[in-house]
């Protein structure tokens, strides 16, 4: 029996198997609000097979978006236009459904990848970004405003009304953006925060917005409802954020009620070196894995189905995070069914696809399990 296609427990929720669709930002939102795009992208994803689809990162506040274009849940509109899309996937698709909220901090308001990535001016669409500290994220960039304790009040309660947001709309889970340089990762690594109040400095006061954030979260939502946390182990920077700092962080998060842990690296230092081949990252997840009992979600440039079934046969993480691969190949799980001897859900519509040489490959999708 493959244990990739094994089915595993977070809180409540069954997945059907240990593939996980990481997120992976679109930049085609309006206002914030989900379009057809998402209607099209997260479908397609949604029939891949996997076992949990988690959504793009999902900007809390208007100025917590990396660019105009991210996806909002901050207003009655973003919540209605992100259920239309929820609705029409949800239709045909019985996968559990996630979605990561987060604010970018320091490096918001930038243009589209494919149009430079750049931050863009104030007069050209982009804000004033906040930040543990007036630290910008590249020189030459406009400094982003120190957050004092009213607006620390404001991006938790964002969060907050974010989270009920997410629940209301039947979410199965949430994951809180901690990782790759953002705002919740900036208050965590010394590089970008220098505080000098009880939010900055050791490493207990560093961790404590961040933490103070999962509890408002925690709080906030029903009893027993799945909120897990993405963070990045290493800023790949000498004297930045590092290993030992993350398994204390994923050991106060444990003792919190994290669901889960999605173990990634990198993005807060433009001076970051990262060595780059497969499964680079995977070595931090199992560290942290080895520490906590809390699941880990293991992720980098893991695009082999016998790879990903040797990380989770040996109990290195206990799933694996797809993301680029998933784009490029979007029936990716189909695949690596077929190379492991295993089986996968798929529309009844696709049954017929089926190689001859699969008898069993396929087996169909059960409705959609409505919440409430």
């Amino acid at each position: 029996m493959s244990a990739l296609f094994s089915p595993f427990q977070i809180g409540d929720l069954t997945l059907p198997n240990r593939i996980v669709i990481a997120p992976m930002c679109q930049y085609s939102a309006e206002g914030g609000n989900a379009t057809d795009w998402h209607l099209i992208h997260l479908g397609q994803l949604a029939l891949s097979g996997a076992g949990l689809l988690v959504i793009e990162a999902t900007a809390v506040s208007p100025e917590g978006r990396i660019s105009p274009f991210d996806l909002g849940l901050w207003s009655d509109e973003n919540e209605a236009a992100l259920k239309r899309v929820l609705d029409g996937v949800r239709a045909w698709s019985s996968m559990p459904i996630a979605v990561q909220l987060a604010h970018a901090g320091r490096k918001g308001a930038c243009n589209k990848p494919w149009l430079g990535g750049g931050q863009l001016p104030v007069s050209e669409g982009g804000w004033v970004n906040v930040a543990p500290s007036a630290l910008p994220f590249n020189e030459g960039e406009l400094p982003p405003e120190a957050l004092d304790d009213a607006g620390l009040a404001r991006v938790q309660q964002a969060f907050v009304d974010a989270a009920l947001r997410s629940v209301r709309l039947g979410l199965d889970l949430i994951e809180l953006h901690s990782a790759h340089g953002y705002l919740l990762h900036q208050f965590l690594s010394p590089l970008s925060n220098r505080r000098t109040d009880a939010y900055g400095g050791s490493l207990a006061n560093r961790l404590r917005f961040p933490l103070q954030v999962f509890d408002a979260v925690k709080a906030a939502v029903p009893a027993g409802y799945p909120v897990g946390v993405r963070l990045s182990a290493t800023d790949w920077v000498d004297g930045g954020w590092d290993l030992e700092d993350s398994v204390a962080y994923a050991q106060a998060l444990e003792a919190r009620g994290a669901a889960y842990l999605h173990v990634s690296t990198a993005g807060l230092d433009a001076r970051q070196q990262i060595p780059l081949s497969e499964g680079y990252q995977l070595p931090f997840a199992q560290r942290i894995k080895a520490e906590v009992k809390t699941p880990v979600i293991g992720v980098g440039l893991i695009t082999r189905p016998a790879h990903a079934e040797q990380t989770v046969a040996q109990g290195e993480v206990d799933l694996v995070g797809v993301a680029r691969a998933m784009l490029f190949e979007p029936h990716w799980p189909w695949r690596a069914a077929a190379e492991l001897g295993a089986q996968v859900q798929v529309p009844p519509q696709y049954l017929r696809s089926q190689p001859h040489a699969f008898k069993t490959l396929l087996t169909p999708m059960k409705p959609h399990a409505a919440k409430g």
